[in-house]
């Protein structure tokens, strides 16, 4: 798995963490983010609503193609499902 480059700020409860267990954590947290952020699972956890033509796109291509834009078009929004 590629390690990228971010900025993370990362709070714990336990002040009295030894460096090698804040690591592990951090590693675990990157795990999960880099799962989540895949494109596919994106797709299937937001939709596309479109107030210009008054309709809510679920459509992976759809979606797939809002996603890509760098700016959205006015009243275009992407909204998650959660």
């Amino acid at each position: 798995m590629n390690k990228f480059n971010r900025d993370l700020l990362v709070l714990f409860k336990e002040e009295l963490m030894n460096p090698q267990a804040i690591e592990h954590e951090v590693e675990l947290l990157h795990e999960l983010l880099y799962s989540v952020e895949k494109i596919d699972n994106l797709i299937i956890a937001h939709e596309v609503i479109n107030l210009s033509k008054y309709k809510i796109s679920s459509d992976e291509k759809i979606i797939r193609q809002t996603i890509s834009l760098k700016e959205l078009k006015p009243f275009i929004f992407l909204s998650n499902k959660n």
